[in-house]
């Protein structure tokens, strides 16, 4: 008897799938267009995909890779006035699965001493060796006071970066780090977009209008694009859409290979830092947020992200009932890039989704719709003019009204339209980890379930 492994099966293509489609739907023509998505993004995504899509997909399975497998595990914590009971919290991180880390808060005053930030930075940092270990500060106060500390209590080659751009002296900074080229200082940040509603097309496209601007400024304060490029970090929010959101990073090397090309002949390693998403967290039935979590710290490591921030399932609460600290919270959230890793093998494969006739398709369709609007953007001035003129304002608030409407009539949010379970709990925003502005704007920072909680 044949063995069923020996057999030939012809090959399908999409003409014959099509046309079994039609024969099981007795010929209505209603029934094929009604699988066929068509995405918040401004194209269409088919429901099944064959070889031949990548005929057409001139950068698959190039520009969309990384070098390497793996990514960073790296939590983020907002910081108190106690600088050692910090130090406690961040060390216990790092024998508990942390490879980096992300601090959140003022490590500096904006007026203290530079005698006074070394003293407050070194408790901070007690028995954290930044050659080793990569620390990522987000602060709006003085960075070249930060950055000065940093060379005094570490004065040898740092690790992490600035996942700010809010403050000035990104070009002073920038030079005083020369000598350590693994502490990115150039960020551009899609937060503030994601969490005011915008679709993964504008988040794209306007994070790298903002680099645009960002390397304008710096370039005009004397700095060379090929010093700029290999001490730029982009920050990127992955929300729940699991496929779009692979695309999303994937399209996101497309686009800063294909931007810089414009710059420089000289390419350098773009480090992605993801975090889960803000936006879809829900203070409803807070458990599912780990749901969310799960899939959103799976589509950025699929994605190929270097730097992974999960968000605690509770990060959206002021206080849930029962809960003085966000010990047990912060810990689950570690621990889904640890599973990710030792249980999920993902840091095996530098692109474990490449080849993937679907996520090659759609990261090239995201990647030029994105790329579209960045040229809108451009022709209107910038990100800076486009904004003032409430461009970026009117199309986010689009996408957010078309994510609210979706809702309304039938999308379900798990845990808040259905499936929910009440309890005694208060939404917040939290200022610093939720709502990081890589731009000065007036973007609102917003939650998908508030209108429906």
């Amino acid at each position: 008897m044949e063995s069923l492994f020996t057999i030939d099966f012809p090959p399908a293509d999409k003409a014959a799938w099509l046309a079994q489609v039609q024969k099981e739907s007795n010929n209505d023509p209603a029934v094929p267009e009604s699988l066929r998505w068509h995405t918040g993004e401004g194209f269409v995504a088919e429901p099944y995909y064959t070889a031949d899509e990548l005929a057409h997909v001139p950068d698959a399975g190039q520009q969309a890779q990384k070098r390497l497998p793996g990514w960073l595990n790296t939590p983020a914590y907002n910081l108190t006035d106690d600088a050692p009971a910090d130090n406690g919290i961040l060390r216990d991180a790092l024998t508990r699965g942390a490879d980096a880390l992300v601090v959140a808060g003022a490590v500096s005053g904006k007026t203290e001493s530079g005698d006074a930030a070394v003293q407050r930075l070194s408790r901070l940092l007690n028995g954290i060796k930044l050659s080793d270990t990569p620390v990522f500060f987000r602060t709006d106060a003085n960075v070249t006071a930060l950055v000065r500390a940093l060379k005094t209590v570490a004065p040898y080659q740092l690790k992490g970066g600035l996942l700010t751009s809010t403050a000035a002296n990104i070009a002073e900074v920038t030079r005083l780090t020369a000598d350590s080229p693994l502490f990115r200082t150039v960020c551009a940040s899609s937060h503030v977009f994601h969490n005011a509603g915008a679709t993964a097309t504008q988040e794209l496209a306007f994070t790298l209008a903002t680099l645009a601007d960002a390397y304008d400024s710096l370039t005009d304060a004397g700095l060379t694009i090929n010093q700029l490029i290999p001490k730029t970090i982009l920050s990127m929010s992955i929300g729940t859409s699991y496929f779009m959101q692979i695309a999303k990073l994937r399209a996101l090397r497309v686009l800063f290979s294909r931007f810089v090309s414009h710059y420089s002949s000289d390419s350098a390693y773009l480090l992605i830092h993801a975090q889960t998403s803000a936006f879809y967290d829900a203070a409803t039935t807070p458990y599912t947020n780990l749901l969310r979590a799960t899939t959103e710290a799976m589509a950025a490591v699929v994605g190929g992200c270097d730097a992974l921030t999960v968000r605690p399932y509770d990060a959206v609460l002021e206080q849930r009932a029962g809960a003085t600290d966000r010990t047990f919270s912060d810990r689950i959230a570690r621990n889904v890039s640890v599973l990710l890793k030792e249980e999920s093998y993902f840091d095996k494969v530098a692109d474990p989704s490449a080849g993937s006739y679907y996520i090659e398709k759609l990261t090239q369709q995201l990647a030029e719709a994105a790329w579209g609007l960045f040229l809108d953007v451009e022709q209107r001035g910038g990100f800076a003019k486009a904004f003032a003129s409430g461009f970026i304002t009117d199309e986010i608030q689009r996408a957010y009204r078309a994510k609210v409407e979706a809702v309304q009539q039938g999308r379900v949010l798990v845990g808040v339209t259905k499936f929910r379970h009440d309890e005694t709990l208060v939404s917040k925003t939290d200022k610093v980890l939720d709502n990081l502005i890589c731009y000065n704007s007036s973007l609102p920072s917003r939650r998908l379930a508030e209108e429906f909680e």
